[in-house]
């Protein structure tokens, strides 16, 4: 999808369809991951065959909503940290 997405954008450069926010939502799908609502609804999209238009008119709309991606701080806190660094040895 991601690579979809910037042909599309490649393609429509310098066009009346080369707007900003479409830009914005492929760097962050490019840096952060996608919220489990947004890709089950592009999976299905993409399952049925969608065109690049709706495709990337479902992408800016999630993308306005902010629902597209995981927050940068909600990833932060989703991320494993470690406690202890302290290693286990089996008694011998």
């Amino acid at each position: 999808m991601y690579e979809r997405l910037k042909d599309y954008a490649a393609h429509v450069k310098d066009s009346l369809f080369d707007i900003k926010p479409l830009h914005h939502a492929i760097d962050q799908i490019y840096g952060a991951p996608l919220t489990e609502s947004a890709r089950d609804l592009l999976n299905r999209e993409l399952r049925v065959g969608v065109s690049d238009e709706k495709l990337v008119a479902l992408v800016l709309s999630l993308h306005e909503e902010d629902r597209l991606c995981i927050q940068k701080d909600d990833v932060k806190a989703r991320e494993p940290q470690i406690i202890c660094s302290l290693g286990i040895k089996q008694g011998g």
